[in-house]
């Protein structure tokens, strides 16, 4: 029996539902499919959000041929398959394939000359950052696009078009009701389409808000009488515990535990290890992430301990965010094109660079930035936590350069 989820896949973009910053008028999706043009692209961005709809709403739309794979379920031979088929046609073939990140190289090494060439289109998905899980090679021939999280009205709108579609019959739901299975579902349009049908079976097509929470019980992402949503949480527990209030960050941290959201919970954690205590207190990681195997190891409801213990200590620690002030500095000098050439002496093949480590203290001055940006400071340190060492050093480096000027 074919789910509602998969009647409600769109057939062409104007049936998707949300991602209003690439679908539109004059916005890059649209644009592609109206002048009949598609490029090797990755989508990326959390789970239900139309990844896979976009892709096949797009080829649809234009009218090409493609084959849909799995990079982890589908081997070489099936590869090997697609790009013998695309050869048949004059302007080859559009490969879908989801769980991009999980390509392994014997079957990156059959596609790359396959992109190249352009007998092969690819439209890659994942829920991973490309940044870091996916590899270069395939990253660089490709246009990256991240899908945003789906809002509480754009499932509100999808579930409304489910109700009026004729695939659930004589079905008879409220408002409160609609609105319930949207705050449930977060930003994962297929969740709610899936409560929805499991509602509509379970009660004779007549669902009350009563029997809805008797399905889905858990509270929802919409976690009080103001619609605060997930994400609103997510940011509620990152902030308190920037703030060092540790009372806030254990309610957040609870809120978020009730709900079962562990990854969330795990990746909000991660960042803010960096972005927010860093080297005010680098050993804070590597206790996350123990935290985090502990979590794994022992699930829920004894979870709760190792997470509530890392997060007073999170709260607790001394902040600093003189390391992401320090790259974003530096990444905007790199938009802006301030790069200039790499200096002679640290080239691969110089004869005058000197090895640091052969003088005292394993430092010796000489030119690393390129010229354009001589006594250019990214990296302003803090003076408290673990932070006061690194200052040390750093304010010993900078009087050895003053000594040499």
């Amino acid at each position: 029996m074919e789910l509602l989820a998969s009647k409600m896949n769109p057939k062409t973009l104007d049936d998707v539902i949300g991602q209003r910053h690439l679908l539109g008028k004059n916005k890059v999706f649209t644009n592609l499919v109206k002048n009949k043009k598609i490029f090797s692209m990755i989508l990326y961005g959390p789970p239900g959000i139309g990844k896979t709809s976009i892709a096949r709403a797009m080829v649809n739309d234009l009218g090409m041929h493609f084959r849909f794979l799995n990079a982890t379920i589908n081997n070489k031979k099936d590869l090997d398959q697609v790009i013998e088929e695309a050869k048949l046609y004059d302007d080859g073939l559009i490969l879908i394939m989801d769980e991009i990140h999980r390509l392994n190289k014997d079957k990156q090494d059959i596609l790359l000359p396959q992109l190249e060439t352009g007998l092969i289109t690819l439209i890659g998905m994942t829920t991973s950052n490309p940044y870091h899980s996916i590899n270069p090679a395939i990253r660089s021939r490709c246009q990256l696009y991240e899908l945003k999280p789906l809002t509480k009205e754009d499932i509100i709108d999808g579930l409304d078009k489910a109700c009026k579609s004729g695939n659930l019959p004589k079905i008879k739901i409220d408002k409160d009701s609609i609105e319930y299975i949207a705050s449930c579902a977060g930003s994962d349009l297929r969740f709610a389409y899936n409560l929805l049908e499991v509602a509509y079976y379970s009660y004779n097509g007549k669902i009350t808000l009563e029997d809805l929470k008797k399905l889905n019980n858990k509270p929802s992402y919409v976690s009080d009488k103001d619609g605060d949503g997930h994400y609103d949480l997510l940011s509620a527990f990152q902030k308190s515990i920037r703030g060092s209030d540790v009372d806030a960050a254990l309610h957040y941290l609870g809120r978020l535990i009730e709900f079962g959201d562990l990854d969330s919970i795990y990746r909000r954690m991660s960042v803010i290890c960096y972005e927010d205590i860093g080297l005010a207190n680098p050993s804070m990681g590597p206790r996350v992430m123990a935290a985090i195997s502990a979590s794994e190891l022992i699930g829920l409801p004894e979870a709760r301990i190792p997470l509530g213990e890392i997060v007073i200590e999170l709260a607790l620690s001394p902040k600093s965010n003189s390391a992401i002030s320090a790259i974003d500095a530096a990444l905007e000098d790199i938009e802006k094109g301030n790069i200039g050439p790499i200096p002679d002496v640290i080239k691969i093949n110089t004869t005058t660079y000197k090895y640091p480590h052969n003088y005292p203290g394993a430092y010796v001055v000489q030119q690393y930035m390129p010229d354009n940006l001589l006594n250019k400071k990214y990296y302003t340190p803090k003076e408290y936590g673990y932070e006061v060492n690194i200052k040390k050093v750093y304010d010993n480096i900078e009087k050895i350069k003053k000594r040499s000027n």
